[in-house]
């Protein structure tokens, strides 16, 4: 009984966490780079980041600290 109920939890696991990814709409590209000098610079860097994204290649995200 025990090993059955491993093996779905196992496999609800599994099922939960999918592939997807959420990528960032246009409304919120632009509330993100209003804080940059270059916006539209920025906007389009991460409108190419977001379409590389959506076809499955690998991307690198900058992390930005959070400040109080």
């Amino acid at each position: 009984m025990k090993l059955v109920l491993n093996f779905f939890m196992v496999l609800l696991a599994f099922f939960s966490f999918s592939n997807k990814s959420l990528s960032l709409t246009d409304y919120q590209i632009k509330r993100f780079c209003a804080k940059e000098k270059r916006v539209s610079l920025c906007i389009k860097n991460l409108k190419e980041k977001r379409s590389d994204l959506q076809k499955g290649t690998l991307i690198e995200i900058p992390v930005n600290p959070y400040k109080r």
